[in-house]
């Protein structure tokens, strides 16, 4: 292809086909940095240059890094489509969806060897073995293998048995031989035929089919009973047992879902996670995370595509007719004697929302050991998101929220809690006693309380939070708003009202409420930050509530006065306590003759209906 680098970016756009086909954008260095595909080459690659276009942060950068432009034309855009996929995986171009597969799941393998070994594994060798998977962790891989063994006897020892060793005798029988969990080949005591015979029902188990196994159960022990061998027969029937328990554990859809192929799409900011699920015979017997970094186009049909093809390239092998999905994949065309199914209600939208519980499943698996291993990352990574999630003008590093607490109007008090970089920050928790209004008034509450805290802060020349959060709708949060309005910091810090329906949040001056991404970690931030609030907010409640109901049960007593109440306050914390305590013990904080009369009172006296 003549090259084009003497040529301005506009002159090499003008010189593109308008066939269908492919390009590439190339930096300074000669590098690809994206490939795609078009129906028409110079229409698409144009109006990567639009200047008034709306382009997403992602491309506005990749333009500013394309100094070459080139292109391939093809026939048909199914072509383009392959070319595209071939040469994404060659190349892997940095703003392209890229496949970041980096865990090594669990399979099972039946050994290519004489007396196949059934075994777990994490390596697939392409000498002939069989491989079953991969499971979706190894406590799932661990219970398939563990059924396998109880109940067909297969050896699991790594001895090199061949005809000649066998026949020379250089082997003897092991515990496993005595404990009947293997017929020793070894030995010559068990044929090639018999042992492939087990070996059959082993690889049935593991294509989700017990029924071959449970007929050799059955006629074993009915064999057994019969030549009055009630050890062995007992024997066998354990091993039924443990075949009734394996079917309960397994993942069992349905009598009617006999073969199918699942695929769900859970997207990210920058990432997505594709997970694939293996029915056969109605059960569970493969599941497979692959994960994608989104590229310029994140378009999710073609990145469920994408992941499709993965799985067929490096797991499926082929898939079954019917693959049920969230969404039609972009090349549906690309897999010939296959109909894609988008279910809406039933058994199959069951499988479909499984699949994706296996892909969240992952995605918190991973960001587990992100936060573990590469905490900052994990953490600049969060505040990215929580920033473009609640259209913040910054990262929301130090978040504030307010809550009130009161029962009927009694013993108002409020509570704010603050989260430093996506955590509790409990040291800087704060409780208020509500000073300026009488009953439930949240509105008046809440306007007292981020007066007072914004106030103080100001006065003392403090940091100021990078985003307020008011559990409550939008009178909530006009009252609240209304203060940062008199303080004059409404410019300088963002506020949110939290609505009852948790992923709904309000703006000020927006009457229409904003909707979090129910699979995102912001919304999992705002959630943790709201049950903070209301369990700091009610401890305190409860514990002034408590302090009323001592004081008055106390003070109708003879003899007892304020110190008297403070001191029992302090050692019982409430009436039930003080109720429940020894003579001995209240009379150590008050002395005898008063800890008689509280000890009269109370159990003469009638237990307060709210007491607690």
């Amino acid at each position: 292809m003549p090259q084009q680098e003497h040529l301005s970016l506009k002159e090499q756009v003008a010189l593109l086909p308008l066939s269908p086909g492919v390009y590439q954008f190339l930096d300074a260095s000669g590098k690809i940095i994206y490939v795609g595909k078009a129906k028409s080459l110079r229409k698409r690659v144009s109006s990567y240059f639009v200047q008034n276009k709306d382009h997403s942060a992602k491309v506005r950068v990749m333009v500013r890094h394309i100094v070459e432009i080139r292109h391939i034309v093809v026939g048909s855009e199914t072509d383009a489509l392959l070319l595209e996929n071939s040469l994404i995986k060659t190349l892997q171009p940095r703003y392209n969806i890229l496949l970041k597969d980096d865990k090594t799941y669990p399979w099972i393998v039946v050994r290519n060897e004489p007396f196949p070994r059934v075994q777990s594994t994490r390596r697939l060798v392409r000498d002939g073995s069989r491989y079953f998977g991969p499971y979706g962790s190894v406590g799932m891989q661990h219970s398939v293998l563990e059924f396998i063994r109880e109940s067909v006897p297969l050896r699991t020892c790594g001895l090199n048995l061949t005809r000649a060793s066998i026949a020379k005798g250089k082997y003897s029988p092991c515990l496993q031989y005595h404990l009947g969990n293997c017929k020793a080949p070894c030995i010559g005591v068990q044929s090639e035929e018999e042992y492939a015979r087990f070996l059959d029902m082993a690889v049935s188990v593991l294509k989700g089919d017990l029924r071959p196994v449970r007929a050799y159960l059955e006629a074993e022990m009915q064999r057994a009973a019969s030549e009055l061998k009630f050890e062995v027969a007992q024997r066998y029937k354990s091993r039924l047992d443990a075949l009734e328990n394996y079917r309960s554990r397994s993942v069992i859809v349905s009598a009617r879902i006999v073969d199918v192929d699942v695929f769900s799409l859970l997207v990210d900011d920058d990432t997505a996670y594709c997970n694939f699920v293996r029915i056969r015979n109605g059960s569970v017997v493969g599941v497979y995370t692959v994960r994608l970094s989104c590229g310029v186009e994140s378009d999710e049909a073609e990145m469920l595509t994408l992941g499709i093809q993965h799985a067929v390239e490096n797991v499926a092998g082929e898939l079954s007719r019917e693959v049920i999905v969230p969404f039609l994949p972009s090349a549906a065309m690309l897999f010939d004697g296959v109909t894609f199914t988008v279910p809406k209600r039933g058994e199959k939208l069951e499988l479909l929302e499984f699949s994706l519980k296996s892909a969240k499943i992952y995605r918190a698996e991973q960001l587990k050991n992100l936060e573990i291993k590469n905490p900052e990352r994990h953490t600049e990574r969060l505040m990215n998101a929580m920033q473009k999630e609640l259209h913040l003008d910054r990262q929301p590093r130090h978040i504030e929220c307010f809550d009130n607490s009161n029962l009927q109007g009694t013993n108002p008090v409020a509570s704010c809690v603050v989260f430093r970089d996506g955590r509790p920050s409990r040291k800087e928790y704060r409780h208020f006693n509500v000073k300026t209004v009488v009953g439930a008034d949240d509105f008046a509450s809440m306007r007292e309380i981020v007066y007072r805290r914004y106030r103080r802060l100001l006065d003392e020349g403090a940091e100021l939070p990078d985003l307020i959060v008011v559990d409550g709708g939008k009178g909530q949060l006009s009252s609240a708003y209304s203060v940062l309005c008199e303080l004059g910091i409404e410019k300088q810090v963002p506020i949110v009202g939290l609505a009852k329906r948790i992923e709904e949040i309000y703006y000020p001056h927006d009457p229409m409420p904003y909707y979090l991404i129910r699979t995102g970690e912001p919304l999992k931030v705002i959630c943790h930050l709201r049950d903070e609030a209301h369990r700091f907010g009610i401890t305190f409640h409860r514990q002034k509530r408590s302090n009323a109901f001592i004081h008055s049960e106390l003070e109708t007593i003879k003899g007892v006065g304020e110190k008297s109440i403070a001191a029992l306050l302090k050692r019982f914390r409430s009436v039930a306590r003080l109720r429940n305590a020894s003579l001995a013990d209240i009379a150590e904080v008050v002395g005898p003759a008063k800890a008689a009369a509280i000890v009269a009172a109370l159990s003469n006296g009638k237990k307060p209906e709210n007491e607690v």
